[in-house]
């Protein structure tokens, strides 16, 4: 997979690297000297272009025909904008990722702006938090469809609910699926007739309201 990214701050260089690590082609656009000269030490030569990345002939000098993936990662919210816009309406890029950097401007990271995925740190921060607090020890792995749905993944603690029940005599929610459980290091596929054990973790696809009652029926009660 080639990708483009525009920004060779901290965001983009630790985004460069992941990629380069899973073997992917990568291009970093960069123009501002200093970020140059670190971003020079921390990955290959060839993997940076210098250049203004909401310029439409640098990102024709980077290839972007070719891109299968852009990320705009740049510290302002404006020039993401641009490059998002002419990524998706100039050049066709089939992904487009942007960086959120005022959480005001979220608004504007729209399909209609070019933008696939925003990437708000506030909000990130901000829901890593509430969850935290509403929800004991579930973890969230992955946001899927925008954040309406999510994998997510919790122990079963002592005296829950869910202890000593079979799959299908769960009182679970349309938007829940059992998708897994680990069970003393093995994975376990589920089965309606599989039987709930206190330790076993349980990895399941959910909405918001079904995370909130599988959280219940997996936790030790209040």
């Amino acid at each position: 997979m080639y990708v483009i990214v525009v920004g060779g701050g901290n965001t983009g260089s630790q985004l460069a690297k992941f990629l380069l690590d899973a073997k992917h082609k990568v291009c970093v656009i960069e123009e501002r000297p200093a970020v140059l000269k670190k971003l020079e030490a921390e990955i290959p030569q060839e993997c940076i272009l210098t250049g203004d990345g909401s310029s439409p002939a640098v990102l024709e000098k980077a290839d972007i025909k070719n891109a299968q993936v852009l990320a705009a990662v740049t510290g302002s919210d404006e020039t993401n904008l641009v490059i998002t816009t002419l990524g998706r309406f100039e050049f066709g890029v089939p992904r487009i990722i942007a960086r959120v950097n005022n959480a005001k401007n979220a608004w504007l990271f729209t399909p209609e702006m070019g933008v696939d995925v925003s990437l708000n740190q506030a909000e990130i921060l901000s829901r890593l938090c509430a969850e935290e607090m509403s929800v004991g020890d579930m973890m969230t792995m992955l946001k899927i469809r925008r954040g309406k749905f999510s994998l997510v993944e919790e122990k079963i603690a002592p005296k829950a609910p869910a202890i000593g029940l079979a799959l299908k005599d769960l009182s679970l929610p349309n938007n829940c699926v059992i998708s897994g459980i680990i069970r003393h290091g093995e994975m376990i596929l589920p089965r309606g007739t599989t039987i709930l054990e206190v330790g076993d973790e349980i990895l399941a696809l959910v909405d918001d309201p079904a995370r909130e009652v599988l959280a219940k029926l997996l936790s030790r009660p209040r």
